[in-house]
C-alpha cells in the first residue's frame, strides 16, 4: 500500500505520484509527467532560435535515499537524493517563421521569403534515441504535519544528443551569400 502521494508540477510537464517507504531511508516514487508545453525563441539550433512545443509522456520509478532519514530534525530528515529511469514518450516540434522583410540565418547563410506575403520559416522535429532513460536528482521534502508535506526536487534525464530534423518552406537565398 502506498504510505503516500503527491502532485508534481514542472519542466516535464503535470503529473503525480504514489510513494512507498521500506525504511527510514529508502524510499521509492512511481510517478507520471506529460502534457502540452510551448517554449518561444527557446531552442537554438547553430545559432537560430527556434519554438519548440513540447507533448510529453514520462512514467518513472526513482528510489528516494534519505541519509539522515531517522534524524529527529525534521529539515534534515527531507533531504533525499533520488535516483532511477524513465520511459520518456516525448514528441518535439520546432518552429521558426519569417515574415515579409525578415530574414532567417541557417548554417551561416542568409535566406528571406520565397513569396513575398506569404510565410516562410522552418518546420521540424526533435527526437532523442533513448526512450528510457536514466535520472538523478536531489530532493527537499520536509513534513509539515504528521500527514502533510511539501517537496522540491532538482534533477536531469541522461537522454543523449538529440536528432533535429528540419524541413524548410517558401525561403530563397539572399543575394550575396557565399
Amino acid at each position: 500500500i502506498p504510505v503516500g502521494a503527491r502532485a508534481e508540477v514542472g519542466t516535464t510537464g503535470y503529473g503525480g505520484a504514489l510513494l512507498w517507504q521500506a525504511n527510514p531511508y529508502v524510499g521509492l516514487a512511481l510517478g507520471y509527467n506529460g502534457g502540452d508545453i510551448s517554449w518561444t525563441d527557446d531552442v537554438s539550433v547553430n545559432g537560430t532560435k527556434y519554438d519548440l512545443d513540447m507533448d510529453n509522456n514520462n512514467v518513472y520509478l526513482n528510489a528516494e535515499i534519505r541519509p539522515w532519514g531517522a534524524s529527529t530534525n525534521p529539515w534534515a530528515q527531507g533531504l533525499y537524493i533520488a535516483a532511477g529511469a524513465a520511459y520518456l514518450d516525448n514528441d518535439y516540434d520546432l518552429a521558426k517563421r519569417i515574415g515579409n522583410g525578415d530574414t532567417l540565418s541557417i548554417d551561416g547563410k542568409n535566406y528571406q521569403q520565397a513569396v513575398p506575403g506569404q510565410e516562410g520559416g522552418v518546420r521540424g522535429k526533435m527526437s532523442y534515441k533513448n526512450d528510457i532513460a536514466p535520472y538523478l536528482g536531489f530532493g527537499f521534502a520536509p513534513k509539515i504535519s504528521k500527514n502533510w508535506g511539501v517537496f522540491g526536487e532538482v534533477g536531469a534525464y541522461y537522454t543523449g544528443n538529440p536528432k533535429v530534423e528540419l524541413t524548410q518552406y517558401n525561403l530563397a537565398p539572399v543575394t550575396g551569400n557565399p
